[in-house]
């Protein structure tokens, strides 16, 4: 009698958990910080978005996409900071808006094509252990804006485009140069927007070490306009073999019927693209903080709620769901 009660009490709590509810209180306005590394005098900004609540909470990271900057994507700060989490917003150097910002319109293709390089590749992984590195200074120096706000037992990776292609690196893809791997042991899971097998190589050996927790999500429109990286393809079978390539446990994929590469994002679609679905940003948030809160705070009903049939129930009849 008490195991089922017990089972009862679990399945009364994943059913009453909601990812999409948020506190009264709103959260505090982003901070914006630099990050410097003075091996490579190179600064890295953030923007930090921050709960209302001062204890120290989980934290994710999120590597925008090329031609991004830290300003993007913010719905998705907004939302996992009122969630609990410390959402921290890199900016890469290199690879980020002051590629095409100054650049004449006709060019733009062409420079950002560029930008999509091995050597902006490598400059992005390895930004993201030394913003790693730098956040565990600033979370025990007194009177910092971080100081004693951050759980670094609980990190997750998050990315869109160029940026899926920077976290699927330091989430335990092999990457097809010389099958390096970049892999920091810090990052417990993975949210990954518009993700994309390598250009080169077997997609399986390449997901063969991924033993961490991944979130795919991409849609039936997904194709980047500037094409893929010499490091990941950007069609849509690319986008579609991530999932079937990586091992079983803890691995999640969302396909959106109909969303454009920008479905990811808070920007527009550009011309010609059909007018965002507003339910697609309803789903996007709902699934990834309940991947967050299962597999960075354990939460059960959350991992409940992510196994079970809640995510359809948010889904339009054509989007596909699937896990192992």
């Amino acid at each position: 009698m008490k195991c089922l009660f017990a089972l009862l009490g679990i399945a009364l709590t994943a059913s009453a958990y909601d990812p999409l509810t948020v506190p009264a209180t709103p959260p505090s306005s982003p901070v914006d910080l630099i990050c410097r590394d003075e091996a490579r005098e190179r600064d890295i900004p953030l923007r930090v978005f921050l709960p209302a609540a001062t204890k120290p909470a989980a934290v994710v990271l999120f590597s925008h996409g090329l031609g991004g900057s830290r300003e993007g994507s913010a719905f998705l700060g907004r939302h996992w900071a009122a969630r609990g989490y410390v959402a921290v917003f890199l900016q890469h150097p290199g690879s980020d808006e002051a590629v095409w910002k100054d650049t004449p319109p006709a060019r733009r293709a062409l420079v950002m094509r560029g930008a999509a390089s091995p050597a902006n590749f490598l400059a992005r992984v390895q930004d993201v252990p030394v913003v790693l590195d730098r956040l565990e200074t600033w979370n025990r120096t007194p009177k910092h804006a971080l100081a004693g706000r951050l759980d670094l037992q609980r990190v997750g990776m998050s990315g869109h485009s160029f940026g899926a292609v920077t976290t699927q690196a330091v989430c335990g893809q092999s990457i097809p140069l010389g099958g390096a791997r970049f892999a920091d042991p810090r990052l417990k899971a993975a949210v990954i927007f518009s993700p994309s097998t390598p250009a080169a190589g077997d997609a399986t050996k390449a997901f063969a070490g991924v033993t961490r927790p991944w979130l795919l999500m991409t849609g039936t429109h997904d194709i980047a306009r500037i094409g893929g990286t010499t490091i990941g393809a950007a069609d849509l079978a690319s986008r579609l073999g991530v999932y079937p390539a990586l091992p079983p446990g803890g691995k999640y994929e969302l396909v959106l019927h109909e969303a454009s590469h920008f479905a990811f994002t808070d920007r527009p679609d550009f011309g010609g693209e059909a007018p965002r679905n507003p339910n697609h940003h309803r789903v996007i948030l709902a699934i990834s903080t309940a991947f967050w809160d299962a597999w960075l705070k354990e939460d059960p009903a959350a991992r409940a709620w992510l196994d079970g049939e809640a995510p359809r129930a948010l889904m339009a009849t054509e989007d596909r769901w699937q896990n192992k």
